[in-house]
């Protein structure tokens, strides 16, 4: 799949001297939706803004649909859409009107037909005369979306889309992410919601501290940097791991009453099967056994927790 956003070797350095960015290369594919992880202060936010115009280039090269970002700044800028984190619209102007005069901005036609496609993609036709400001926070966060197709790019950048929503509006922004990628549109979505990123993203990147630590198919991240973990529910407490156990690694509950062992599945012996022998050895009666596979969320805390 043919890359629609390549950046290249990207060092950001403010007049304060903070580096935000370190020498990122990231290629974005065609019709992908990519999910840019990382904590405060990582670089998501910089290497957005270069992406789409807002702060200057430094240090390297970024291409949109072909076009240098610099010498072909308003055709790279046509191909992009920008939700910001912040819900910011005009409160007196009416839905229709605000997403009109957004494509406007772009130096197009009128085009009621689109208009009207945007908004009845997003379920807005029936507010297209209602002003802002009467609208809830997750119809302002569709307006803000709608704005950002007005021009019909074929990128858009949704930065936190879902921020300080509950979870039914959450889940619905995550559908309505899934009708634009179908539709074609490459999506790339920052989020501290890891479970949004594990729920609707074919890719994860990390960036951690000014530098992308990792970029991988979803399925395959977690398959190849997951774990499972063992937990082993005692019939009597425990007071400490029994010496001739200490081998496995075992970390005992609070309480006593288990003991939990990670393993990494895709190992050729996983060691469950010595462990209950042992177990049985040492002369503990065990009441049951669950297992658990380590989330996306484990692996992407692991990773900002090793140094970029």
């Amino acid at each position: 799949m043919a890359a629609i956003v390549s950046v290249r070797d990207v060092r950001k350095v403010y007049e304060s001297g903070f580096e935000a960015l370190k020498g990122v290369s990231l290629d974005i594919e065609r019709g992908e939706i990519l999910a840019l992880l990382g904590p405060n202060g990582a670089g998501k936010t910089t290497l957005i803004s270069l992406i789409c115009g807002i702060a200057r280039l430094g240090e390297g090269a970024i291409t949109v649909g072909g076009h240098d970002i610099v010498t072909a700044y308003r055709e790279a800028r046509s191909m992009i859409g920008l939700v910001p984190q912040e819900v910011n619209v005009e409160p007196f102007e009416t839905v229709w009107n605000t997403v009109t005069f957004t494509r406007g901005l772009f130096g197009l036609p009128r085009d009621d037909a689109h208009v009207e496609r945007v908004l009845r993609d997003l379920s807005l036709w029936d507010k297209r005369d209602a002003a802002t400001r009467e609208l809830s926070g997750g119809m302002k966060r569709r307006v803000l979306i709608a704005k950002a197709l007005a021009h019909d790019p074929k990128v858009l950048f949704l930065d936190e889309p879902t921020a300080g929503v509950d979870v039914e509006l959450r889940k619905g922004m995550w559908q309505i992410v899934r009708q634009l990628k179908a539709a074609g549109t490459t999506i790339i979505l920052t989020t501290h919601y890891i479970e949004e990123a594990e729920a609707i993203a074919d890719r994860v990147a990390v960036i951690n501290e000014g530098r992308i630590v990792l970029v991988e198919d979803r399925d395959r991240l977690i398959h190849q940097m997951g774990r499972k973990e063992l937990t082993v529910e005692l019939k009597a407490p425990l007071a400490a791991v029994p010496e001739a156990l200490s081998s496995y690694g075992l970390a005992l509950s609070e309480d006593g009453r288990s003991l939990r062992y990670a393993y990494d599945r895709a190992a050729e012996r996983t060691g469950i099967v010595s462990l209950l022998r042992d177990l049985s050895d040492a002369g503990l009666a065990l009441r049951d056994l669950r297992t658990r596979e380590s989330s996306l969320e484990d692996i992407f805390v692991d990773l900002v927790r090793k140094p970029a």
